[in-house]
């Protein structure tokens, strides 16, 4: 055999398809600008052109809001069980199975403790790739331990929710979460410790209904959607059409259903100099 011969007979390396290729470009869903992946990073994935607020995993939310390498994450081992036995297309066993493997976590809340500039803070993080972040038995747990740590240590106690509502599969056993969570709120409250949520696109449903409403501080990112039922819904239901922007952050700031609209690249510092009034404590410099 030549050496040209044994050269050419190797294998090449396979190149990934299309679809596997990493996505160096992002395009933005409102100006439809196209930024370059680490440019947006940068900005915490919002639009430097329009500022719309890209949707971000709990992993960016985690950067964004602790200080670096301070996240502990708590009661990582509760995962849901099916005591309802449902199915619909597909089992919800399978559904629970195909949202782990996606995500990688065993319940569409991450819960733990951190400090955000230098303040010990107890944070739930809904994460909207897990079933849509819906609000399950494990979800509704997961909260009242963070509640009852943040009232063990006297800290502050944040939720950032991003949901579509009461996880149906669950059915009652999701809705009682709902009262659950509002109960051990109340407890907090009763210990003089503030609650500050955070509503991201979306917030919807049961979520919304429930502790997502119920913050000393509701605090907005631009832009998400915010409400119990659809706009379709709504519509077909009261017969007229509804305000622009209607369910919007900034339309919901105008009537008073939430007290701050905050850009995402200021959101910790206004956190932190909110717990920091709220519990008397110094700010630390940023």
């Amino acid at each position: 055999m030549s050496l040209f011969d044994f050269f050419s007979s190797k294998p090449s390396k396979p190149q990934p398809s299309k679809s596997e290729a990493p996505s160096h470009w992002i395009k933005c869903k409102s100006c439809q600008a196209l930024m370059y992946y680490k440019e947006i990073e940068k900005q915490h994935y919002v639009c430097p052109k329009c500022g719309y607020h890209l949707r971000i995993g709990v992993k960016e939310r985690i950067g964004l809001m602790c200080d670096e390498g301070s996240f502990v994450e708590m009661d990582a081992s509760l995962r849901p069980t099916d005591p309802l036995k449902f199915v619909d297309k597909k089992s919800y066993k399978k559904r629970v199975e195909e949202a782990e493997a996606k995500t990688g976590r065993t319940s569409s809340v991450v819960s733990g403790e951190c400090e955000i500039n230098g303040l010990a803070t107890q944070l739930v993080i809904f994460d909207f790739a897990f079933m849509g972040g819906s609000l399950g038995s494990v979800e509704g747990e997961k909260i009242v331990r963070g509640i009852n740590r943040a009232i063990e240590k006297k800290q502050g106690f944040i939720i950032v929710s991003a949901s579509g509502g009461a996880r149906m599969q669950e059915s009652s056993f999701a809705l009682m979460q709902m009262s659950k969570t509002s109960a051990a709120l109340a407890k907090l409250a009763k210990a003089n410790l503030p609650y500050i949520s955070v509503l991201t696109d979306p917030t919807m449903g049961g979520v919304s209904a429930s502790f997502a409403s119920l913050g000393d501080i509701i605090i907005a990112e631009p832009g998400a959607l915010i409400g119990f039922a659809g706009q379709r819904v709504i519509k077909q239901t009261i017969g007229s059409d509804l305000p622009e922007g209607f369910q919007r952050a900034e339309f919901l700031l105008e009537k008073g259903a939430v007290d701050m609209v905050v850009n995402r690249n200021e959101l910790k510092k206004t956190i932190s100099d909110l717990m920091c009034m709220f519990l008397d404590k110094e700010i630390k410099a940023v």
